[in-house]
């Protein structure tokens, strides 16, 4: 079995491969969360959504454009990253469920091709968190502090530092 080390500087150049997957996730989460919450979409969406069975349909129109709206702020920022993650699989696993699956998987048919993509970019960062360039990181780093204070908060993390690294 081999000992390997990582440099800084490789671990760097690996979470910077997180910020374009985070900002394509981000903005199309945003994209379409924003447009479900425009006051003329509702009305069009909720009754999208009743003819697809699911009711009340302008209610689950604003609930699902602001659960896209947060997990597409959440994956730009690089905060609450895994909380974020889930609703763009539930919200993604839905659309397929009720709108795409019976289209196949090809995009320029109606299928899910698009919503899958979505779903693998929000599963690793499920699985990875936000990575080193994130809010998350940041917020982590003040939750720790400096020095010693930081040996011993690693060692004895108190109950805000375990949370946070919990919904990383």
């Amino acid at each position: 079995m081999a000992l390997m080390v990582e440099s800084g500087f490789v671990r760097g150049r690996k979470d910077a491969g997180f910020l374009p997957i985070r900002a394509a996730l981000g903005a199309s989460m945003l994209y379409h969360g924003v447009g479900k919450l425009k006051e003329e979409s509702r009305e069009q969406t909720g009754q999208m959504f009743e003819q697809l069975g699911i009711q009340p349909g302008k209610a689950w129109a604003i609930a699902t454009g602001a659960a896209e709206v947060f997990a597409g702020a959440c994956a730009l920022l690089g905060v609450l990253t895994r909380p974020a993650a889930l609703a763009v699989l539930v919200t993604q696993g839905m659309a397929i469920a009720k709108v795409h699956a019976k289209n196949g998987f090809d995009i320029t048919k109606g299928g899910y091709e698009f919503n899958v993509a979505l779903m693998a970019i929000a599963a690793g960062l499920m699985v990875a968190g936000p990575g080193l360039f994130s809010l998350h990181e940041e917020i982590e780093c003040l939750a720790e502090g400096r020095g010693a204070k930081k040996m011993f908060r690693k060692a004895r993390p108190n109950a805000l530092l375990r949370a946070l690294k919990y919904v990383k």
